[in-house]
């Protein structure tokens, strides 16, 4: 079987047999997160070990995406058509369909390091067979839990007759895992690599191009192309934005900037365009809500609140569609290089991507990039990057082009001003971002489609050993990620800086740590970065209403040692190489009101803070009403919208999502209020503007007394979010750019 490797098989019942045959019936089976994960094979696997039970399989891998299915029968009406319509022809993964219905067969076990968040809280197989693993260290734990099959989905296009593959959206823990397993086998190890090829997956470049025969088997054929996952977006909410807006005055122009998936990270994105593109009212916004004022200097030393004139380069482990919005906006646009001489010129202001300056071969003879008398290495180097232009050769110490020769010693000064006619225009090979996966709505995966092979070069795609650190080439990465603010998003914070990102204190998972640690530490190693932790300042609504700024808490991500700036939809809290006591203040300046007093008694109480301070009274209204006052008012003038970048949803459906969502939080927290409305809506006639939003949940003609009470909580649910008074959807824009709403 791997006598030949890069096999090329259109029946994957045929390569999974062989696999099995192959590797023996105990199959460690190991595959990437997210969107990697080759469904068919799979699957095929799944079936094979489900009928046969001398077949022991293990699936140890990260982020299985499932299709939403509901909870409630409520639920199910929301998003059945809505997943049926978004998802059309996405396979779903049947090893998870079973888990989730208890009817996982004996002899399989999943093994997962990250999760969606909350979605095996409840669940004790899984917590108990979390792996706590950095991102980083993937693939050493699936090795020392005996992985012998990885496989992952690849993209594939021909270029010049020859069939081309790329790990497209996965490159994070796969570049390692085919040279550790082939590794493996070159000391006699039964091990399989399987790639499984699909032509909707976009060809991505950077490290991410590889050879066929980096697999044993490649599945590809008509049946292997089917539709990508692609989740849909979710909604922006007020104090989400009033977050963002904070961030986004701490991001310096020509920095780097890292973000993740999810409300936070569009919201951040959302006021960075805003910032960019409509500047003056991104001003007026910063001056009414004083942040302009209260963080002058830490936005003068370390942010900046102009456009983006050098732009920004994106280094995070997850490319997701915020990153497309800010390219689009041209905000992501700073080009770094795989040189550190080229990186040293960028970043001293005697380089530009744009420009060669004439005495550019100078600069690099004295930075020791090339010799004196150019040899045929630094030939190759200078045309790699454009430095010289395209279409010259170099033959026995001599440049040629088109025949003419120029000379190869620069320590003649004659060569040195006759070489400048050579000089190529812009430098080549750059890259905006640096990302080692994606997984993102259907209209991201076409915009990169849609890009011409140049322009998607722009986006490249390694691994997380490069992404998520420095080791290994520090200089390097150092330079290129100038002025990094590294943004993650932590669940709770103590008011001494130590984060809980991942897991509660009662032991339970909620997610993994993912690379957040690996992203903490390199912001503390590079001299110009920050880290950034986002922190809602509450959870839960009603009697269940809890702060998220805590005086202690029973687990810990992040250090109180390693923390830096931790933000809220209150503002922002500097605690780095501050002491306790004024990280404490800082903290509870943050907080919102409710929790304020208490939090400052129980430090008052340790001894942590000075028995007679006080919490400044600009301080001491952190509410959601202020918020809700303060930004409104301006979602009249395009900006702070629920769906910034557009959505899948229709209108009726982003009307139906935020009052379902609200009745949830009824019924968390205000049960009386919620049975109250409920008996009002059974003495009052069914409103005729409630007919579409039942209609979608097919109860326009309820045929039980249950249906009937579900309509009643529907019509109560949506005359509570006021849509009844508010039928002008115009403030649910699904425009994709701000610059396409109308603004004052």
């Amino acid at each position: 079987m791997y006598q030949k490797q890069g096999l090329i098989y259109d029946d994957v019942k045929k390569c999974v047999t062989e696999v099995i045959n192959y590797v023996g019936n105990n199959v460690i089976f190991s595959i990437p997160l997210a969107l990697g994960k080759p469904v068919i094979f799979t699957n095929e696997l799944y079936r094979q070990a489900k009928e046969n039970s001398e077949i022991n399989l293990k699936i140890i891998t990260a982020l299985t995406l499932e299709k939403p299915k509901g909870h409630t029968d409520l639920e199910r009406r929301f998003l059945g058509p809505l997943a049926d319509r978004v998802f059309a022809g996405v396979p779903e993964f049947d090893y998870i369909l079973d888990f989730r219905a208890g009817k996982l067969p004996k002899n399989v076990e999943i093994f997962e390091f990250f999760s969606k968040a909350g979605g095996y809280l409840n669940s004790p197989v899984a917590q108990q067979n979390h792996l706590a693993t950095n991102y980083t260290h993937a693939i050493r734990d699936a090795l020392a839990l005996g992985a012998n099959v990885f496989a992952q989905l690849i993209s594939h296009r021909e270029f010049n007759g020859k069939n081309m593959y790329s790990m497209g959206c996965n490159t994070d823990v796969c570049i390692a895992a085919i040279n550790d397993f082939k590794y493996l086998k070159a000391q006699g190890k039964k091990v399989a690599i399987i790639g499984e090829a699909n032509i909707n997956m976009p060809f991505m470049y950077g490290d991410a191009v590889v050879e066929a025969d980096s697999y044993d088997i490649i599945l590809q054929g008509s049946q292997f192309n089917y539709e990508l996952f692609c989740p849909p977006k979710d909604p922006v909410a007020l104090s989400d934005h009033m977050i963002g807006i904070n961030v986004s005055t701490l991001i310096k122009d020509g920095g780097t900037i890292q973000v993740g998936i999810g409300a936070l990270g569009d919201a951040i994105v959302s006021g960075l365009i805003m910032r960019n593109e409509h500047n003056e009212l991104y001003q007026d916004v910063l001056q009414k809500l004083g942040i302009k004022q209260r963080y002058r200097q830490l936005i003068d030393n370390w942010g900046g609140i102009g456009v983006f004139q050098k732009g920004l380069y994106g280094s995070s482990e997850m490319f997701v569609d915020a990153f497309m919005q800010m390219y689009k906006s041209k905000i992501l646009k700073r080009k770094v290089y795989e040189n550190v001489p080229i990186m040293k010129l960028i970043n001293e202001g005697r380089l530009a991507s744009d420009h060669i300056p004439p005495d550019i071969i100078d600069q690099l003879i004295k930075l020791k990039a090339i010799n004196s008398r150019l040899s045929e290495e630094d030939f190759k180097f200078l045309t790699k990057f454009g430095i010289f232009k395209q279409g010259l050769s170099y033959e026995n110490g001599i440049v040629l082009d088109q025949g003419t020769p120029y000379s190869a010693d620069m320590s003649d000064e004659k060569g040195r001003n006759q070489i400048q006619k050579l000089l190529g225009k812009e430098l080549l090979g750059g890259q905006v971002i640096i990302g080692a996966f994606f997984v993102g709505p259907k209209a991201f995966y076409q915009a990169l489609n849609n890009m011409s092979e140049d322009e998607r070069k722009l986006f490249g795609m390694s691994g997380v050993d490069k992404v998520n650190q420095l080791y290994g080439g520090e200089e390097l990465r150092a330079l290129q990620r100038k002025d990094a603010r590294f943004v993650n998003t932590g669940m709770v914070s103590t008011v001494l800086g130590a984060i809980a990102s991942d897991q509660l204190e009662d032991g339970r998972v909620i997610s993994g740590i993912g690379g957040q640690y690996n992203f903490v530490a390199m912001g503390h190693a590079l001299p110009d970065a920050r880290v950034i932790m986002m922190i809602k300042s509450t959870k839960g609504s009603g009697k269940s209403l809890k702060s998220n700024i805590v005086f202690s808490y029973g687990h810990c991500s992040v250090p109180k040692h390693l923390r830096d700036i931790i933000v809220t939809e209150y503002g922002i809290a500097d605690v780095r190489s501050k002491p306790e006591k004024e990280v404490i203040a800082e903290l509870i300046n943050v907080a919102d009101s409710r929790f304020q007093n208490k939090l400052l008694d129980q430090a008052k109480k340790a001894g942590k803070i000075p028995k007679d301070y006080e919490i400044p009274q600009e301080y001491r209204n952190n509410t959601p009403e202020k918020i809700t006052a303060l930004l409104k008012p301006y979602q009249s003038q395009g900006v702070f919208q629920p769906f910034p970048f557009g959505t899948d949803l229709t209108e009726i459906e982003i009307a139906l999502g935020g009052a379902l969502k609200g009745l949830k939080k009824l019924a968390n927290g205000y049960r009386l209020k919620m049975a109250t409305g409920l008996i009002k809506e059974f003495l009052r006639p069914i409103p005729a503007s409630s007919r579409p939003y039942l209609e979608r949940l097919n109860l326009q003609r309820p045929s039980s007394m249950k249906e009937k009470v579900i309509e009643k909580l529907v019509i109560f649910s949506l005359r509570n979010n006021n849509v009844f008074n508010t039928l002008n959807l115009h403030h649910m824009s699904t425009s994709n750019q701000v610059k396409d709403r109308q603004l004052l």
